[in-house]
């Protein structure tokens, strides 16, 4: 599912999904069709999710966001050979 047709379908919500098709264009993560997990009333449970499921699978790419983004802006760093993926989560502007 793309970005826009999950924030029509889950409005104002905090959502757990999996990246099943992306990319990145310089440090930008570009996330081209998304699974929705499950909503969740708050960041704080949807992060001890988030949690749970990447313990479970490292190699799956789980996200956290808010609908209230009108992109998920999600930026890779590089630290020293090593890549880590950072989701970069923010609460301004959510409820």
């Amino acid at each position: 599912m793309l970005w826009q047709n999950i924030r029509q379908i889950y409005p104002n919500s905090w959502l757990l999904m999996e990246a099943l098709d992306a990319h990145t264009e310089g440090d930008q993560r570009i996330l081209n069709q998304l699974s929705v997990i499950d909503m969740f009333d708050d960041s704080a449970s949807a992060l001890n999710s988030y949690r749970s499921l990447h313990k479970q699978a490292p190699q799956r790419e789980f996200y956290v966001l808010h609908t209230s983004r009108e992109q998920p802006d999600i930026r890779e760093r590089h630290w020293v050979g090593a890549r880590i993926d950072l989701v970069k989560l923010s609460i301004e502007g959510a409820p």
